[in-house]
């Protein structure tokens, strides 16, 4: 029998739950679905969600990670947000190679956070 998910949640540390959720609820206004005290959720689609944890450690030195959100406006997704605080790392660009249009900017804890259209939609 397959797994069959009814939701997803990926859960990230975070030494900052405050600035984490200034972030996540304010500049990229996501909608805040559950909040635990030391854990919160946040919609980005439906049925899919990121939780941050503050259980006393940061993101460890070296881990690289990228939190991709799928949009339809890339550069309006970019403008709204770095319009709102967010860190810029790279503007919108194609890459030819990935077939997607994408812009990065970080998130208090170090994370990247990809705005991403991909040039044919996922199946």
């Amino acid at each position: 029998m397959p797994l069959a998910p009814s939701a997803q949640i990926t859960f990230l540390p975070t030494a900052d739950l405050a600035a984490t959720d200034a972030f996540y609820g304010g500049v990229l206004e996501l909608a805040l679905v559950r909040d635990q005290g030391l854990c919160r959720i946040y919609r980005t689609a439906p049925g899919a969600h990121l939780g941050f944890c503050d259980r006393g450690y940061a993101v460890p030195e070296g881990v690289r990670v990228v939190l991709t959100l799928l949009v339809d406006d890339v550069q309006g997704a970019f403008d709204a947000v770095v319009a709102r605080g967010a860190p810029a790392v790279s503007a919108p660009a194609h890459s030819a190679g990935f077939a997607c249009t994408s812009a990065f900017v970080r998130d208090p804890n170090g994370y990247l956070v990809e705005l991403q259209r991909f040039d044919e939609p996922l199946a």
